[in-house]
């Protein structure tokens, strides 16, 4: 009661605050909120906040935030308001970059071609982003979580009212720059919750409201979406039995946007005594995501567990309108919602088009031709995420972990975590796995049985309630808790490359309880390994088996070896082929193949020519000599297949068929044609394409091969983190590879590039001492006064 009753006036007084004043019709004047932070910057911009209370931590972070990626920033609250068709017009897709300063195209909304436009994507998040619902679950958060999401909107409204007038060229005197509220930082995080569930079906959503033309993209096209294998992240957790000092140690190598909303932020939170987390924010996440604290350090991966089900629901033929639905036999009555988006009409008016979107208790609605629907059938959509407000109290309980074991239990407690994975090392020499992500309750025995109608699109009988999601105990409603989810704690190691749970140690294989193991929504089990997962494993288990004990070093050199499985596992049986070729452009094409280091290195000649050739052979069926073997999925399958041999040579000739075409020889070096521009300054840039060729520092260009090689990176690695732990607290060192402005004109926009190019990873300061001792060490407090 009291908690409560506090939270009650703490959202009164900061309101009064955001809103400048309470009235007096409000009642007694109160005395206004101070909120107030010191932001130190460090070499490369790296923000470090810290304030007295959450509030502040709020407002110190949106700040510095601001002072980084303002107009971002600002054009994010337009995408998740739904106000982006008013200020760009409804037939314009979402900002793609404004003089090379950000993006804000969601990756997950724009997957496989399916691009929105802006009056697809407003219509969706004006639809299925309900400020009203939101703000209701919002009465359950922590006061913690409660002051520092107000203090947020707070801070950020102080910078427009400092620095409005000035504000860097892609944002500066325009209309949308505005003053933001709670409720739109509420958004902001929901928005960040739906990537792997009601953002994959966004278009398929608007199609089905009332009133909306054309029609829903193929079911093929569709369901590809949330098979993507796009976006993903490298982890690994060393425990006491496998350091050279008995403590844990991490590599955190997520794999994300260089461009987007989804670009994370090095950022350090401090409220002295209570809460000290340095690490990475995403997106303008008022929190640390991916971080460590003086005893723990973690990092997420992107999970293969399905976030979503879908449900067919009959309509009771009695209802001419369509709005009634029958469970059990018994009629219930859809809930309608009327959504209305202004568009910018080319004269510079604004015309209303209004939506009206239809919802049942399990989900909304959706229209998605060629799927198993009877004419009196309809699809709905149901998504856990929609309602996951626990997201900030998830990450900042498990910045107050002082152990895997403690941050185990807060995953359990809050079960707050959207799509991701947790690896995690501490300094006691524990390691931990585990997706305690939210995915809805349907059970092996349920996934088996006749609810399950089409399993592609995971579409459960909606008609009868037994077929309805389940319930575990001390678990939010539909969800299942970490009694019933995959998760493995060891003191040698874990490990995750976006494959399943069921390699995550190599020497013990996760298959989870009998008799049939986890819920098939937490993914296959016995089932081929992505290249780049069986390289992590495998360079791992070989450094151990030579060293014993690895130091932090050793986590460096894995992180950026540069290695190419596939060319590992298919050189070998393909030279040998090569031996009795007479093409010459063959021939000089094993001649460069034969002597490549088999790397993705800056200097590395013949990268680019077996990149253009697996990009082909990869797709070959039938092409490992030895098959798969599920007691063996680090070094299965391999070897190339007789009848593949000739296939590839053809390939091979292709490929450099196509460098020649280009003018680019077939021993250049990748560093000449791979590559980052920023003001009119190229970056050479390593690494490879990831999960197709096997390289575990991958990175993917926006571009494919032309004459100027491959140019500016779409997504891969981006925030690194490697943590080891002494008696002081953690050493860290890492980088954040694209730098941390959007802002061309700043001194951050650009500065860690060669960093990532160099493979130099920098300290990370941690404690008082050493950010003082920073040689760009600055500091400057803002507060509301």
């Amino acid at each position: 009661m009291g908690s409560a009753f506090m939270r009650i006036i703490l959202l009164v007084l900061l309101s009064c605050l955001l809103l400048a004043g309470c009235s007096d019709d409000a009642g007694p004047r109160q005395a206004p909120v101070t909120l107030s932070a010191d932001i130190t910057r460090t070499s490369y911009g790296v923000a470090h906040i810290r304030a007295n209370d959450f509030a502040g931590l709020g407002f110190g972070l949106a700040y510095a935030y601001a002072q980084d990626n303002v107009c971002m920033l600002a054009d994010s609250f337009l995408t998740v308001r739904g106000e982006r068709s008013r200020y760009f017009g409804g037939e314009a897709m979402a900002t793609a970059g404004t003089a090379g300063e950000y993006s804000v195209l969601v990756d997950y909304l724009n997957l496989h071609n399916f691009a929105l436009r802006n009056e697809d994507s407003d219509f969706f998040f004006k639809a299925y982003l309900d400020p009203a619902r939101l703000r209701a679950s919002y009465q359950s958060a922590s006061a913690e979580a409660t002051a520092l999401l107000a203090g947020y909107a707070a801070g950020y409204n102080r910078y427009l009212r400092e620095r409005g007038g000035d504000l860097p060229a892609a944002c500066r005197g325009v209309p949308w720059v505005k003053p933001i509220s709670v409720e739109d930082v509420y958004l902001l995080i929901a928005e960040k919750a739906l990537h792997a569930s009601g953002e994959l079906f966004a278009r398929e959503i608007v199609a089905a409201a009332r009133d909306a033309p054309g029609s829903p993209a193929p079911i093929q096209a569709s369901l590809a979406k949330w098979t993507n294998e796009g976006l993903g992240s490298n982890a690994i957790a060393l425990g006491g039995d496998a350091t050279v000092d008995g403590r844990g140690m991490l590599l955190a190598n997520p794999h994300f946007p260089w461009f987007s909303s989804d670009r994370f932020y090095q950022v350090h939170l401090t409220i002295p005594g209570t809460y000290d987390v340095m690490g990475a924010s995403l997106g303008g996440l008022p929190i640390v995501v991916i971080g460590f604290n003086k005893d723990v350090a973690w990092t997420h991966t992107v999970t293969t567990a399905a976030h979503f089900t879908t449900f067919r629901l009959p309509l009771d033929k009695r209802d001419p309108s369509g709005g009634t639905y029958l469970i059990d036999g018994q009629p219930l009555r859809m809930t309608e919602r009327a959504v209305d988006v202004d568009l910018l009409q080319q004269d510079g008016t604004l015309r209303t088009k209004r939506r009206v979107f239809r919802e049942s208790g399990l989900g909304m609605q959706m229209a998605m031709p060629g799927i198993p629907l009877g004419p009196d059938d309809i699809l709905v959509l149901a998504d856990p995420n929609r309602d996951n407000t626990r997201l900030i109290d998830q990450w900042i309980a498990m910045g107050k972990s002082d152990s895997v074991q403690a941050l185990q239990a807060s995953l359990a407690r809050v079960m707050g975590l959207p799509w991701v994975n947790t690896v995690a090392a501490d300094r006691h020499g524990n390691t931990l796995f585990a997706d305690y992500s939210v995915v809805p309750h349907v059970s092996p025995a349920k996934f088996a049985s006749d609810c399950l109608l089409f399993a592609p699109l995971l579409m459960l009988d909606g008609a009868r309630t037994s077929c309805h999601w389940g319930r575990d105990p001390n678990a939010p409603a539909g969800i299942f808790s970490d009694a019933s989810a995959p998760a493995m704690a060891r003191r040698d190691y874990v490990a995750n490359s976006n494959d399943s749970y069921w390699l995550t140690n190599s020497r013990q294989l996760l298959t989870g309880p009998p008799p049939y193991g986890y819920s098939p929504l937490y993914g296959a089990v016995g089932v081929p390994q992505h290249l780049r997962t069986r390289l992590g494993f495998l360079q791992l288990d070989e450094r151990l088996a030579q060293r014993g004990r690895l130091d932090i070093v050793d986590l460096a050199e894995l992180l950026f070896s540069n290695r190419v499985h596939a060319a590992e596992l298919v050189l070998p049986d393909l030279l040998a082929a090569c031996r009795g070729v007479t093409d010459a452009t063959t021939v000089a094409a094993c001649a460069v193949l034969g002597g490549w280091d088999r790397k993705v290195d800056l200097q590395s000649r013949g990268a680019i020519l077996f990149r253009e050739f697996w990009l082909h052979a990869s797709a070959l069926p039938d092409k490992w000599a030895i098959p798969f073997d599920p007691g063996d999925p680090v070094r299965t399958p391999r070897g190339v297949a007789a009848q593949a041999v000739a296939p590839m040579l053809v390939m091979l000739k292709e490929a450099a068929q196509r460098l020649l075409a280009f003018g680019i020889g077939l021993d250049a070096p990748l560093g000449q044609f791979q590559s980052e521009t920023r003001n009119g300054q190229r970056y050479p840039m390593h690494g490879g394409i990831g999960d197709v060729d096997g390289v575990y520092n991958a990175l993917h260009m926006k571009t494919g091969l032309s004459e100027r090689g491959y140019e500016n990176v779409a997504w891969g690695t981006s925030y690194i983190q490697l943590v080891r732990f002494d008696e002081a607290g953690p050493v860290a060192h890492g980088l954040l590879a694209y730098s941390q402005s959007t802002d061309p004109t700043s001194p951050y926009y650009a500065d860690q590039l060669p960093l990532y190019s160099a493979k130099a990873l920098v300290l990370l300061p941690f404690t008082d001492d050493q950010i003082a001792a920073d040689g760009n060490y600055r500091r400057m407090t803002v507060s509301n006064d």
